[in-house]
């Protein structure tokens, strides 16, 4: 859901209405426009796979910027991916503001402690 919404707010926020999108996936957002979801799209478009590249590389760099703030989940190596160690912290020091509540285990830790 976070994904589909984050992809109707990116395309409210352009200055034009594209005359169309491709969208990397098998659901479409509720768009403005004509768009086409496309399975593995990363393998088929070049523009998926472009733009696939260029967000992987910005959350990088807001992982980044997140490490200082909150050390414990290994931001800077792991670049919120769900490994040991960020598993680890997450476990250990709860949960940052910074992390997705539709995330697995971010969320059971939330019903957790909602149910203690």
């Amino acid at each position: 859901q976070a994904s589909l919404l984050a992809m109707q707010r990116a395309i409210a926020a352009l200055p034009v209405i594209p005359d169309y999108v491709l969208v990397d996936g098998n659901r479409l957002p509720a768009l403005p426009c004509p768009a086409q979801a496309v399975i593995k799209g990363d393998s088929i478009s070049m523009s998926i796979a472009a733009a696939s590249i260029v967000a992987k590389v910005h959350r990088d760099a807001m992982m980044q910027v997140l490490h200082p703030q909150y050390p414990y989940y290994g931001w800077d190596r792991n670049a919120g991916y769900p490994t040991a160690g960020h598993l680890a912290g997450l476990i250990q020091h709860g949960v940052s503001s910074a992390h997705r509540r539709s995330f697995a285990p971010v969320h059971a830790i939330l019903n957790k402690a909602r149910a203690a």
